[in-house]
């Protein structure tokens, strides 16, 4: 994976409109088409902030743009936070052909609020990150605050690179290591080496035509068909010069280990025919999109069993012995696909949890579709991972796509510990999705393909149009921090972009996600019909102020009639009000949501209702009163909390004039190596005790975590005061920061 990225362009939110300034672009996202598309997609963000969640602290740049045959756009984003770049916050815009907005994708859940001041220096960032590292080091570097968003909401942290190889002395790593930087506890890490093992066969491909280059009287395997990607030999090294293989007369190995050029005609034909499948089927110019080759790198190190991308080169081990060179043909286009998986993607999908496994899924999906659309008697195409390198020793493949649960390890069936296990075996849920989709279940000429749960059977479409329907869902809908949930609506959307809404094959994808347990209420209309859509599914407003957002509607099926809007039920002190009222079908409205100066602190769901002659939709907004003025507080000095000692931290405040809610908050920061010494309480001005933490948790550090009290009856005003009590010997720490919102 790469965390590098290219910009075109900067757009920065500012006064309530966007301005842009050009930057210079360092790296090779697509070519921008032309800056109609930008502009549109300019004009998108200022007409729908909100789908962006943005902050006033956020600037934007654009990664890359793009049209396609029916002249829809889409246009990605990167995100920075007061400068600070945001792991997780890239968007997408998309347009129609007439440059009108139709929708985008972001993986926050909200606009970012945090402070940007760490607690832990660069220097602890930089131990932590060395000692997290298994294998030798050979390097750390210096330690870069930025803002983690993996999961939707921002951390301020620490990314810190550490170079070396891992324990087997000849894979290298490049391990991006992400800390807290108001704890300093690890968060994360992911390693940009991609990599494959396996104990391989022999060679795989047979006898396929190649393109070379002519110097005078000699031959290299150099490809200028397709960007000039090369392929060298590294003389079984883990470093130094690698030899681009040269030759008289044009024809190169015998088809055994024993000729070094025999390894080389499979990476070589592995890079091409990746190259041609995704520019002749996908019409993405090459793995960088920018039409350069892929170099490939064979018999690197002394008996690897190992083939991996770097984010730039391809390299493949021999093998056990130094004679079973890992040049299949699927792990070419699975290791490749990783490359324009992090080229389409800012950054790729996050090498973690359920993005983890998409990103996976994707390079094994591809890897397969290469294998097929190279159409060889030698090595048949199929959903098999690697059966052609034997990784297990006894024939059986890597991995399974119509039954991952083959391998012992794969979920093949979505659940809520999916997100939990390794990226490899996550990604069975969307490798049995894509299955099923392309092949259907039940018996199939690859293998049989189980149900989950009570799900209908599933019939195929085709593994072409599934491929389609995949890739056109990750280049214009996924984002980094893709999850299963979002994927499912995406690769609808792709389906109905290519095929249209409540076709087949629009349906053969909704059965084929339920037949992996990731469910969804996307529905299909035979009659007079629309979808209604919230800019944000949520409102958080400041008592005596107003927020707005947008409710969208689309046609999706017969006539376009009238729709009437309304809220529902609100909190005290809150209404919803819808300006125009009645639009229709294909129009949007403003909904303003406005709050009474002296409401008090609360958060509520309001069902918002679009009435039209046939059919009703609602969707939920989330509203939440924030602290009215001087109703909120923040104490960051720390306090050390000694054995068997009480400490205590105080909030004074003087200028509330609201009541304090049934919904206040107290945030409460505190780093100790053991939690469950601790009793933590909130102390009223009157000296009425909230307990909010009770010695729970056992030998867990760090208490990091907002509590919700009814403080309804409380005078708003006073000292308000955190006792710590630690209740036991052995372990220390201090209170970091604690935040109070009456």
């Amino acid at each position: 994976m790469r965390t590098a990225i290219a910009l075109a362009a900067t757009i920065a939110l500012a006064g309530g409109g966007l301005a842009a300034t050009a930057t210079t672009a360092s790296a090779a996202p697509p070519a921008a088409p032309g800056t109609s598309l930008i502009d549109a997609a300019h004009r998108a963000l200022t007409q729908h902030p909100t789908a962006a969640r943005t902050s006033p602290k956020d600037a934007y740049q654009v990664y890359s743009s793009k049209t396609d045959a029916a002249g829809r756009g889409v246009v990605r984003y990167t995100r920075t936070y007061s400068g600070l770049r945001v792991y997780g916050g890239d968007l997408v815009v998309r347009t129609d052909a007439k440059g009108g907005y139709t929708g985008s994708s972001v993986g926050l859940t909200a606009p970012l609020a945090l402070s940007t001041t760490p607690s832990t220096t660069a220097a602890q960032a930089r131990r932590t990150a060395t000692a997290a590292f298994t294998g030798t080091v050979t390097s750390t570097g210096s330690p870069k605050l930025f803002v983690d968003a993996r999961r939707g909401t921002g951390v301020l942290s620490w990314e810190t690179v550490v170079s070396g190889r891992r324990p087997d002395g000849q894979t290298p790593s490049r391990l991006h290591v992400i800390s807290d930087a108001r704890t300093g506890k690890v968060t994360g890490s992911y390693d940009e080496i991609e990599s494959i093992a396996g104990t391989g066969n022999s060679l795989y491909a047979g006898q396929v035509p190649i393109e070379t280059t002519l110097s005078e009287s000699t031959y290299t395997l150099t490809d200028p068909v397709r960007g000039n990607g090369y392929t060298c030999d590294m003389g079984n090294r883990t470093s130094g010069t690698c030899t681009t293989f040269a030759d008289a007369d044009n024809v190169w190995g015998t088809g055994a280990t024993g000729d070094r050029a025999s390894a080389a005609v499979d990476a070589h034909f592995g890079a091409a025919t990746t190259f041609d499948y995704f520019k002749n089927v996908h019409g993405r110019n090459g793995i960088f999109g920018n039409g350069a080759g892929v170099p490939s790198r064979v018999h690197y190190g002394s008996a690897y069993v190992n083939a991996f991308w770097d984010g730039s080169q391809m390299t493949y081990g021999d093998g056990s012995g130094n004679a079973r060179p890992l040049v299949a043909l699927d792990v070419a286009g699975h290791e490749m696909s990783h490359g324009v998986t992090a080229n389409v993607v800012p950054g790729g999908l996050t090498y973690s949890g359920e993005s983890g496994g998409l990103n996976e899924a994707t390079s094994d999906i591809f890897g397969s579709m290469v294998e097929f659309y190279a159409d060889s008697t030698a090595d048949a195409g199929d959903y098999d991972i690697g059966e052609k390198i034997n990784i297990n020793g006894n024939g059986t493949p890597l991995r399974y796509m119509y039954n991952p649960t083959l391998d012992g390890s794969s979920h093949g069936c979505w659940s809520t510990t999916t997100k939990n296990i390794d990226v490899h075996y996550s990604s069975g849920v969307a490798n049995h999705f894509f299955f099923d989709l392309a092949e259907g279940s039940g018996v199939t000429p690859y293998g049989t393909s189980p149900l989950c749960g009570s799900a209908e059977p599933v019939t195929g479409i085709g593994r072409d149009k599934a491929a389609a329907i995949w890739f056109r869902a990750l280049d214009a809908y996924f984002v980094s921090s893709t999850t299963y949930a979002a994927a499912r609506g995406y690769t609808l959307s792709a389906a109905a972009d290519l095929y249209g809404f409540c076709s087949t094959e629009y349906k053969a994808v909704r059965a084929a996600w339920t037949a992996v347990n990731v469910a969804g209420d996307d529905i299909c209309s035979t009659g007079n019909d629309f979808t209604l859509t919230l800019s944000s599914s949520t409102a958080a407003v400041d008592p005596g102020t107003s927020a707005t957002l947008t409710a969208s509607t689309a046609l999706i099926n017969g006539e376009a009639e009238a729709i009437t809007f309304a809220a529902g039920a609100t909190p005290a002190g809150v209404t919803v009000s819808f300006e125009p009222a009645t639009i229709t079908a294909g129009e949007s409205t403003t909904v303003t949501v406005s709050v009474d100066a002296g409401a008090g602190r609360s958060t509520a769901p309001v069902t918002i209702t679009a009435t039209a002659a046939s059919i009703t939709r609602s969707a939920a907004l989330t509203v939440s009163v924030n602290s009215g003025p001087g109703c909120s507080g923040t104490n960051g000095t720390d306090v050390a909390i000694p054995d068997n000692t009480t400490v205590q931290s105080t909030i004074g405040l003087t200028d509330c004039a609201t009541a304090p809610s049934t919904a206040s908050t107290v945030e409460v920061h505190i780093v100790h190596t053991y939690i469950g010494d601790l009793v933590v309480s909130l102390i009223a001005p009157d000296g009425t005790a909230y307990v909010l933490h009770n010695r729970a948790g056992g030998s867990a550090d760090n208490i990091n975590q907002t509590y919700t009290l009814n403080l309804a009856g409380e005078a708003p005003n006073g000292t308000w005061t955190l006792r710590v009590q630690d209740a036991a010997s052995a372990d220390t720490g201090y209170l970091d920061s604690w935040t109070l919102s009456l």
